[in-house]
């Protein structure tokens, strides 16, 4: 016996017209992530270094910080985003090469805040590392 299912119950996707957005940029020692939210903090897309292609050590170049904020911008921009607010958190390279990607992709980027957590003399930290 096949089940019917109800019209009410299904759900369908409405496609939000955002305006301003929110651009994380996480970038890690191995991987750089871009997240761009609308103002409420609602996830609109998201795009890593690892979701553009790239793999193992090439992950944590630049280039790859670049790539992942490009494709990033392209989803954001079917949202209709026009503005991010740009907030980075992380010590990796793909920083500063995400920023520009994201103003080369034709988002106008408002402010950049710089979120790295710091701790208040917290926990204690690892063993210097001995390379």
């Amino acid at each position: 016996m096949a089940k019917t299912r109800d019209k009410s119950s299904s759900k369908k996707k409405t496609r939000r017209s955002v305006a301003v957005g929110i651009a994380y940029i996480t970038a890690t020692f191995n991987n750089t992530t871009v997240t761009i939210t609308d103002t409420k903090g609602d996830t609109l897309c998201w795009a890593s270094a690892g979701t553009s292609g790239f793999k193992g050590s090439r992950k944590s170049t630049p280039f790859a910080g670049q790539c992942a904020a490009q494709q990033a911008a392209e989803k954001a921009k079917k949202f209709g985003v026009r503005d991010v607010e740009v907030r980075v958190r992380g010590p990796g390279s793909g920083r500063e090469s995400a920023i520009t990607a994201l103003e080369a992709a034709g988002l106008k980027v408002k402010s950049i805040e710089d979120i790295t957590p710091l701790p208040h003399n917290g926990c204690r930290p690892r063993k210097k590392r001995r390379v």
